[in-house]
C-alpha cells in the first residue's frame, strides 16, 4: 500500500524568542498542497520571500542550522523540521516575522501538541521517497564523528553520543517510521555543559537560553558562588547541582535524552535532503554540521554531481 502525502488540516502559530538572537519571532505553520515540499517564508521582508528546506542552503552549523537563499534567512531550523518529519507531514509553509525559529522549551513538543490532537490532512498523491543507490559515508577527523548512510526500504537513524562525560557516559537512541516520534523522541530537549554558559552568553551566542528550554549537565565541581552567580544570570531562584550531575532547573523524562535529543537534532537536519529519505543512517558523535555535510552528499548524488 502506497504512502500518500500529507500535510496540516489547518494552520498553528507560535510565538517565542529565538535562542541565539533572542528576538522574539511568530511563527506560523500552514498547509500546503502536494508536492510543495517544505517552505520557509519571511513575511517580514515581503509576501513572495519564500526559501526551500534544502542543505544547499546551509549557511552556518554554529550551534543550530542556518539556512540562506536569495538575501533570505532562516536559523535554528533543525527542531522544526525534525517535528514535520517525525508526524509524517510532507509539505508546509512556515511564515517568520524575524530570522530565527523559537526556541519554545528546546524541543519539538510545543509543535506536536499543537498539530498532533488533530491529526494530519491526507492527500491524494503518492510520497515521493528519495532512494540512494550507494552508500555513503562522512567523517570528520577533527570531531572523530562519522555518518554512514545506506540504502535501505525504510527511514532509520541510530545516534551514539560520547562528550567524555562522566555524567552523560555513552549514550545511544534509535528512531525508525513505526516508532511513536510523538513520545520517544520529540520531547526531548537541547543540552549544554555548565562550564559552557557564560562562555555562550559573552559570545552572544544564547541570548534567549533560559532554564526552561535547557538540560543543564554540571560536568565539573562548582562552587556555591558560581550557582548563585548563574542564577542570576537567568534571574531565577538558586540552582544546585542534583546527585545524578544535572542542574535542578529540569527532570529528565528520559535517562538517555540528551542521546535522543542528538537523534531528534540528526532528524531534522536530515529532511534537508529534501524529503523523506529511504535509508539507515548511524550517526556517531554528530552535530550539526557533519550531519547538514551528510545532507549535502545526499543532494549531490541525487543530483549526479557524485
Amino acid at each position: 500500500m502506497k504512502q500518500l502525502q500529507q500535510t496540516l488540516r489547518k494552520s498553528y502559530s507560535f510565538e517565542g524568542k529565538g535562542l541565539h538572537t533572542g528576538k522574539i519571532t511568530r511563527l506560523t505553520l500552514n498547509p500546503a498542497p502536494a508536492d510543495t515540499g517544505i517552505l520557509f517564508r519571511r513575511t517580514d521582508i515581503s509576501k513572495d520571500s519564500y526559501m526551500e528546506a534544502v542543505a544547499e542552503y546551509v549557511s552556518s552549523t554554529d550551534r543550530s542550522t542556518t539556512l540562506t537563499h536569495d538575501g533570505i534567512s532562516v536559523m535554528t531550523v533543525e527542531h522544526l523540521l525534525s517535528a514535520l518529519t517525525g508526524m509524517g507531514i510532507d509539505n508546509a509553509i512556515i511564515d517568520m516575522d524575524n530570522v530565527e525559529v523559537p526556541i519554545l522549551d528546546g524541543s519539538a513538543k510545543p509543535y506536536i501538541d499543537s498539530v498532533w490532537k488533530d491529526g494530519l490532512e491526507v492527500q491524494d498523491s503518492p510520497r515521493k521517497y528519495i532512494e540512494i543507490d550507494r552508500e555513503i559515508t562522512v567523517t570528520s577527523e577533527k570531531t572523530g564523528s562519522s555518518i554512514v548512510i545506506t540504502p535501505s526500504d525504510r527511514l532509520s537513524f541510530d545516534v551514539n553520543i560520547d562528550f567524555n562525560s562522566k555524567v552523560l557516559g555513552l549514550q545511544s537512541a534509535h528512531w525508525d517510521m513505526s516508532e511513536d516520534y510523538t513520545k520517544e523522541v520529540g520531547v526531548c530537549r537541547t543540552f549544554v555543559f555548565f562550564h559552557e554558559i557564560e562562555y555562550l552568553f559573552k559570545n552572544n551566542l544564547i541570548k534567549g537560553g533560559d532554564v526552561d528550554n535547557a538540560i543543564v549537565i554540571v560536568e565539573h565541581p562548582v562552587s556555591q558562588e558560581q550557582l548563585e552567580h548563574m542564577s542570576k544570570l537567568f534571574d531565577v531562584p538558586m540552582l544546585q547541582r542534583c546527585e545524578n550531575g544535572y542542574l535542578n532547573n529540569l527532570s529528565l523524562r528520559f535517562p538517555n535524552e540528551c542521546a535522543r535529543h542528538k537523534l531528534l537534532d540528526l532528524i531534522g537536519d536530515f529532511r534537508l535532503t529534501g524529503g523523506f529519505l529511504k535509508a539507515d543512517i548511524k550517526a556517531v558523535r554528530s552535530g550539526h554540521t557533519i550531519n547538514t555535510n551528510a545532507a549535502k552528499e545526499v543532494r549531490k548524488l541525487l543530483n549526479g554531481k557524485i
